[in-house]
């Protein structure tokens, strides 16, 4: 397995187009309606460690898909959820809801996870299961304290 993949940094810069439209479109930025300083912690430490491992295969760590059908299912459900992403961002854009909270925190934890066990790195895997639960759950309770 190579160290750089390409995919997984197009996979990223994707779902990262439409949180820079938002940061221009809302200079004021997101309120953080919910405050837990543990799970925002973690939930930084799981995001960035995401970010850093869907583009760097750090070697002794990630071991590569184990056939080609199992690289062109990671290419195609990582594309699916990432246009499902962009899609829910598009259409809920305006909105605030509970959905939108959820989508848009699911999706990418979904992403994160399903990508780490298809190329079999457990540095992402790990990641993953860092961030998944802490960003869904700072995702909703922001959502549920704006009602």
């Amino acid at each position: 397995m190579v160290w750089f993949n390409v995919f997984g940094l197009a996979f990223v810069a994707v779902i990262m187009i439409p949180n820079i439209v938002f940061a221009v479109k809302c200079r004021d930025g997101f309120e953080n309606m919910w405050s837990n300083k543990a799970v925002e912690t973690f939930e930084q430490i799981g995001r960035y460690g995401c970010f850093f491992t869907m583009i760097i295969n750090i070697p002794g760590t990630a071991f590569g898909f184990r056939s080609d059908e199992a690289f062109a299912v990671y290419l195609i459900a990582d594309a699916v959820l990432v246009l499902a992403y962009c899609g829910i961002w598009i259409v809920c854009f305006k909105r605030n809801s509970i959905f939108r909270a959820l989508a848009l925190s699911i999706i990418p934890s979904v992403i994160f996870l399903f990508s780490g066990i298809m190329s079999r790195s457990v540095l992402l895997m790990i990641s993953a299961v860092i961030f998944a639960p802490c960003h869904i759950l700072i995702s909703y309770k922001n959502a549920t304290e704006r009602k």
